[in-house]
């Protein structure tokens, strides 16, 4: 039963085949299977290895196949640390906010500097299995400082937009681990542990945000080996920007599942409203993070934008874009659904299908 497990295939299960990538991943997968088969609350798998454990595990929705992201030990312990405890958030509350804003200030400064050109080709060595250099738009040797490499730009047509005339289906905005709720009390069930969290601390007192209380939510995690330019998810025009100042926590899902702490709303981040024909007033959050003190955006109020274009990129680091739906606006598609209520987040690419409008609710394929 455990080889047949191991060899199960998450997808459609009925086909045979070894898809797991190392020997503990194949324990995942194991874990993962078990847990329905004897109907236990899969719940617990995908937050604990978020949360509390040293590893990541996160849902290729290509391949549907349990992936490890690679993250430092000792990173893991500094976060659980920090974000884990009382005493951690309390230290943060005396001055080490103010510490996370310089660091990132400090290490932004020194991405941009010639010298920081060194460092890429060691980051292209640790995420080798993760970096697709045939995708990118200009060779190596074009970049002269690392955050030109971190802000790289794809070639044309690296990332299909699914059902690109149909301004009524929506589309992922990044390349990055996904979190798709229908409601946001289901975030906040399954995923977002900060007391304080709720839609008018996420938009701020410049928005109007009756219109999402109720609404759907949609987390983009961008980790540092993701391509980190975001993209509109639906068709629409640009509405306004509105700037909220804040902290620099990490986005990592350690400090999202905290109870002590509110990354979301309390992170410094940049609120871009859509308005579109299909779904409404879209509301586009992008989040900074650790080592990620500037949001970029090359698009400005009242310009017409089509699902897939550029917004912006983020600078050195990885960060998150949250959108929020109006309620009943969409119907987020079903696997991504129930990969977030197992609190397991979903790999994803820029351009895939992430639901599509109401009363519409046929899907769209786009082949890999």
């Amino acid at each position: 039963m455990i080889h047949m497990t191991l060899c199960f295939d998450e997808g459609t299960g009925n086909q045979m085949t070894g898809g797991f990538l190392t020997d503990r991943q194949a324990s995942y997968g194991w874990m993962f299977k078990l847990s329905e088969w004897t109907h236990l609350s899969t719940y617990d798998v995908g937050l604990n290895t978020g949360s509390s454990a040293s590893h990541i595990v996160v849902i290729d929705r290509k391949t549907k196949r349990l992936v490890e992201e690679l993250i430092d030990s000792k990173i893991v312990m500094s976060m659980r640390a920090i974000y884990q405890s009382k005493i951690g958030l309390r230290l943060m509350d005396q001055g080490a906010k103010e510490i996370l804003q310089n660091l990132s200030e400090k290490q932004g400064k020194k991405m941009n500097s010639v010298e920081s050109a060194q460092n890429i080709p060691s980051f292209l060595e640790f995420f080798k299995d993760q970096i697709n250099m045939a995708e990118v738009k200009y060779p190596l040797d074009h970049f002269k400082t690392f955050n030109e490499f971190f802000v790289r730009e794809l070639k044309p047509g690296a990332r299909p937009i699914a059902c690109m005339d149909q301004d009524d289906v929506a589309v992922s905005a990044a390349d990055c681990r996904l979190m798709a709720f229908q409601s946001v009390d289901d975030s906040t069930r399954f995923w977002i542990k900060g007391r304080k969290f709720s839609i008018k601390g996420l938009l701020g007192n410049d928005v109007q945000s009756d219109a999402f209380l109720d609404g759907s939510l949609v987390i983009f995690r961008l980790a540092p080996q993701d391509y980190h330019r975001f993209h509109s998810p639906v068709s629409g025009v640009i509405e306004k920007f509105v700037n909220v100042s804040g902290s620099l926590y990490t986005v990592n899902p350690i400090a999202v599942n905290s109870k002590y702490c509110n990354v979301f709303t309390e992170n410094k981040r940049t609120i871009v409203i859509i308005s579109t024909a299909e779904f409404g007033k879209v509301a586009f959050v992008a989040i900074g993070a650790t080592m990620v003190g500037s949001i970029s955006f090359v698009r400005q109020e009242g310009d017409h934008v089509k699902k897939g274009d550029e917004l912006g990129y983020f600078s050195f680091g990885g960060s998150t874009v949250i959108c929020v739906f109006e309620k009943d606006s969409i119907k987020i598609d079903e696997d991504l659904l129930a990969n977030s209520a197992r609190s397991l987040e979903t790999l994803v690419t820029v351009g895939m299908q992430l639901g599509v409008s109401f009363p519409k609710l046929e899907n769209c394929v786009l082949e890999p």
